[in-house]
């Protein structure tokens, strides 16, 4: 078992010296900063996800304050155990040495899983459930243990509470549970008693879902109109085969549970991750919503790549760099590890004619976020000391929100106004005589207040372009009740 232990250790080592230079640069991604505000007002739920992310944040903010390196080792902490758990798996399955090398890269290799594995989202939270429920998953139809069985409920009541995209995976297995197990599983009291307890643990959220009118159809209708209608079935195939290699590797993975012997008792798990592709392609989901799947295919994958080099071992020295050398070139792409101008030259990007570099979207939301904050403390200590109490702030979106609510506290800011997502659970606070807004338009302010002075328009050469052309006013004299026109936005929050 040493050497095993001695290949994973290694592999660790390398996600993390790829990580580690990457996690202090740029700036807070704007899902970052609404992540950690929620943080600030932990409940049972929230209007674009389910609480997980809230209580972490919170739990890593007392222990490191947001310090952006430790925020966001939460996540790659997260990727290191999805690399220790699909090692483990494909040594449970029966894997040799080679058999776990090869799973360990494929996860080294795949590049989503860098950009997955960096940012503060429940993405990398819940590519870890996932795979945690395929491990437990592995050990109950290998070993037949109930307590396999109760550990997976418990790992998909977590997944739940962390992203609902893993109710598909919930389905999925039971179905191919069901169809692969018969009897066995049917007449399992212990079966039932895992679904019992991954209820009660979503329980609190689906209660918080009911009171909020279940704001998750409300938020899904809206990712619809303005994202998935415009995708086809064809653009989530396109995803999985941006990664080519590591794709056709993947696929192997799934096709050899049919057609080796040894591994013929997993075949739930392939059918259950055929279903939850399925239905994904169906559903014309995100592409990455299905990368949580490919730990549990890289560990089948280990497992068939080994057994069918095992009399020509060059073969399997070649997929190996086949799959891990074209990787490498990709990655300042997906972590930025270098330098924002030497990642200019590196995309040989150049400036439009406002001096504007168009980074890619995640990078371009990492930027400008500290200068929003610099300049409205710099508005918000204009106005005299014993008069600041009486001054709000009002942001349009929840990244200016989040950057007044997480940056400003080093200013002493105070708690922003925000009618988008979860911000507007938050309330409207006590009225203010003097606003500062942030990114609202002209004809918002007008309709919202009586008096406006424009105080700059916020330009940033590397910021998204949503970020960039957007207006500062000091405003005063509020022309409506905010206390009663506030629930009035419940239904467009999302807008």
């Amino acid at each position: 078992m040493r050497k095993y232990l001695l290949v994973i250790i290694s592999l660790v080592a390398i996600k993390l010296a790829i990580h580690l230079p990457g996690n202090g640069n740029y700036g807070f991604h704007r899902d970052e900063l609404l992540h950690l505000s929620v943080s600030e007002h932990l409940a049972t739920g929230y209007f674009e996800f389910p609480p997980f992310i809230a209580f972490l944040g919170k739990f890593a903010h007392e222990l490191f304050g947001y310090d952006l390196f430790w925020i966001r080792m939460f996540s790659t902490l997260a990727g290191v155990l999805i690399l220790i758990l699909t090692c483990l798996m494909t040594y449970k399955i029966g894997g040799k040495l080679k058999a776990v090398i090869v799973s360990g890269v494929l996860i080294l290799a795949f590049v989503p899983f860098y950009r997955n594995h960096l940012l503060f989202q429940p993405v990398a939270f819940d590519q870890l459930f996932w795979t945690l429920s395929f491990f437990f998953t592995v050990l109950y139809l290998k070993d037949k243990k109930n307590l396999y069985l109760v550990l997976l409920g418990i790992s998909l009541g977590l997944g739940f509470l962390n992203k609902y995209i893993i109710f598909l995976l919930i389905v999925s297995l039971f179905i191919a549970l069901v169809i692969t197990q018969r009897e066995k599983i049917i007449k399992n009291k212990w079966f039932y008693l895992s679904g019992i307890i991954a209820l009660m643990m979503v329980l609190p959220n689906l209660f918080w879902q009911y009171e909020h009118h279940f704001p998750v159809f409300l938020h899904f209708q809206k990712l619809k109109e303005s994202q998935l209608d415009a995708t086809t079935g064809l653009d989530f195939l396109k995803e999985q085969v941006a990664s080519p290699f590591t794709f056709i590797i993947a696929l192997l993975g799934l096709i050899s549970v049919f057609f080796i012997d040894s591994i013929k008792r997993y075949k739930a798990i392939s059918i259950a991750v055929l279903l939850v592709f399925v239905s994904m392609w169906l559903l014309k989901s995100k592409g990455y919503y299905f990368f949580s799947a490919y730990p549990m295919l890289f560990s089948f994958a280990g497992f068939a790549v080994e057994t069918i080099t095992q009399k020509r071992k060059y073969i399997y020295y070649i997929i190996t760099a086949i799959v891990l050398l074209p990787s490498i070139y990709f990655i300042p792409e997906a972590i930025p590890v270098l330098p924002i101008p030497d990642f200019i030259k590196y995309e040989n990007l150049k400036p439009d004619a406002n001096g504007r570099y168009r980074l890619t979207g995640d990078y371009a939301d990492m930027f400008g976020w500290e200068e929003q904050v610099q300049l409205v403390d710099s508005i918000y200590k204009t106005f005299p000391e014993e008069k600041r109490k009486s001054v709000g702030i009002m942001a349009e979106n929840y990244g200016e929100a989040g950057a007044i609510t997480i940056l400003g506290k080093a200013c002493d800011l105070p708690q922003p106004v925000c009618a988008h997502g979860s911000f507007w659970t938050f309330g409207p606070g006590e009225p203010k005589v003097a606003y500062i807004t942030i990114g609202l338009e002209p004809e918002v302010v007008d309709f919202v207040f009586k008096e406006r002075k424009r105080i700059k328009i916020i330009h940033h050469p590397y910021a998204i372009d949503e970020e960039n052309g957007i207006p500062v006013y000091i405003c005063s004299k509020p022309s409506i009740n905010f206390k009663e026109f506030w629930p009035t936005l419940e239904s467009k929050v999302f807008n």
